[in-house]
């Protein structure tokens, strides 16, 4: 038996006045977590969600999402988070297809209507039986049945359910870059070993680490590596609902933070708020390792946060249907920028040709395949995408990296990034790393836009630093000097921000 509600639970046990979550002042320590999830549990159980069942979750990070997350789990059920910018279609597409009974759904802010979005969407929903509004507050709608009101009465002890761990714990959509979002089943015990084989690297100390929980909860990356992971040592997390580089800053001055993780924007947008008025010795003090997942890390900024923060960054790399872990950089070997590290314990990758033959040769690039504990179990009703996919426990990802002598691998960008410019393939991340040795260059977003006869030509989206000057033709001209004629961007575009998904990643298909 294995369920990862256990995570909470021990905790729980163990350490039952430490803080758990902190929002603001409001603050629960893990014997309250516990007990709330346990009130969810019992309430799905009387509305006659059983073992198995699909259960829907929209909400950021307030505490709500990890109550309502693992009293789903202690029941059985399968969670099925939602990032929370989803409009009423696409919210109607992801219940219908993970056949969802119940739907817990948050309802705030004005500048974020999921609310009144999933209200909608679930009643265009036949297979969904049970909505429960999440509130924010006393102003909240009374069309639908608050939680709050739903959790009166209800127990706050309950046995969860007995589950293997090849059971399904959770799923998690795709991006859905190319067709509809497909989603990614992930058992219990692909989690289990995914936290374990984190807390391994980072050296997590149970009862000690303070984390800044910026990752949106519903994605992979923030789930895992700080809500599964910091539960399963008794960190205290401090959610922040939405990112903000200066309350990032002042938080981690104030609550003695250990722990930052981040996609490279957010990495890049703290280092912004770093300004010659601010104590960067008082927010560093406590600051054990941070991390950065989600996209490349470019070198310029990996370097950068060394000399201004002198933290070690241990850049990782993974998918959701990954759990997400599959790589990460060594902390006891020198730091490799650029680099997305080793395989975790008890994963393997390769690199392999479009046929699946394997690419050997050392600095030969290939697409990243992964096989291991952390693999899904397959895509939710979708045997054709999985068999795709999966070849022999083999999960191709569509990434083309590099490897080394040493066995660190290199990503050098999405297959489907990459740009062919007169039959040459030009990578992106490639020529956003030399824009990025610009002086004036704070952040560059490379994709190809179509050419009339090179078929696709480089175009690079450039953010400039504050006080900074450079024209595009300017920038234009010092690229050409730095890179091979098939490869620097013959068009520039100084823009003022870029478009990034609700998890801090650009949004090039936007751009393009």
């Amino acid at each position: 038996m294995l369920n990862l509600s256990v995570l909470l639970e021990d905790s729980a046990r163990t350490y039952p006045d430490r803080t758990a979550l902190a929002l603001g002042g409001h603050r629960l320590t893990y014997r309250e977590v516990d007990a709330a999830a346990g009130q969810v549990a019992n309430l799905l159980v009387e509305r006659g969600v059983k073992p198995g069942d699909k259960v829907a979750l929209s909400c950021p990070n307030r505490p709500e999402f990890a109550t309502v997350y693992y009293g789903i789990l202690k029941a059985g059920a399968v969670v099925v988070p939602l990032n929370i910018l989803l409009k009423r279609r696409e919210i109607a597409y992801h219940l219908a297809d993970a056949d969802a009974v119940a739907y817990f759904c948050f309802e705030g802010a004005e500048e974020l209507p999921i609310g009144r979005e999933g209200r909608q969407a679930f009643d265009d929903v036949d297979s969904a039986e049970h909505f429960f509004l999440i509130t924010a507050g006393s102003d909240a709608a009374t069309t639908s049945e608050t939680l709050s009101n739903a959790l009166a009465g209800q127990p706050e002890t309950f046995e969860s359910a007995v589950t293997e761990a090849t059971d399904t714990a959770v799923i998690l959509y795709t991006s859905g870059t190319t067709g509809q979002p497909k989603g990614a089943e992930l058992s219990h015990g692909n989690t289990m070993l995914n936290v374990l084989a984190a807390n391994r690297i980072l050296r997590n100390r149970p009862a000690s680490d303070s984390h800044a929980v910026c990752l949106p909860l519903f994605h992979t990356f923030g789930a895992t590596v700080q809500l599964h992971v910091g539960f399963s040592t008794a960190a205290t997390l401090h959610l922040v609902p939405r990112f903000d580089a200066g309350h990032i800053v002042r938080l981690m001055a104030e609550e003695d933070i250990t722990f930052f993780a981040g996609v490279p924007t957010m990495w890049w947008g703290l280092l912004r708020e770093l300004t010659p008025d601010v104590d960067v010795a008082c927010i560093a003090k406590n600051l054990r390792v941070g991390m950065s997942g989600g996209a490349a890390l470019p070198v310029e900024l990996i370097k950068e946060i060394d000399d201004r923060l002198g933290v070690r960054i241990l850049e990782a790399y993974g998918l959701s249907e990954t759990s997400p872990l599959a790589t990460i950089g060594d902390p006891d070997a020198p730091s490799r920028p650029g680099s997305i590290g080793k395989p975790i314990w008890g994963v393997e990758l390769k690199l392999i040709r479009p046929d699946w033959t394997e690419v050997t040769g050392a600095g030969e690039i290939g697409e990243i395949a992964i096989r291991g504990h952390n693999v899904m179990t397959g895509y939710h009703g979708r045997p054709e995408a999985t068999a795709e996919a999966i070849r022999d426990g083999w999960f191709r990802t569509g990434d083309l990296a590099r490897r080394d002598e040493d066995g660190w691998y290199y990503i050098v960008d999405r297959s489907k990034d990459m740009i062919i410019r007169g039959g040459y393939n030009v990578y992106p991340r490639e020529v956003e790393e030399v824009l990025l040795t610009h002086s004036a260059v704070s952040l560059a977003a490379v994709v190809g836009v179509p050419h009339e006869s090179h078929g696709e030509e480089v175009k690079a989206f450039v953010i400039l630093r504050g006080g900074a000057e450079a024209a595009p033709d300017e920038l234009v001209e010092w690229s050409k000097a730095q890179m091979a004629g098939y490869k620097y961007p013959r068009i520039v575009e100084i823009v003022d921000s870029l478009p990034m998904t609700a998890t801090g990643k650009i949004l090039k298909r936007q751009l393009r």
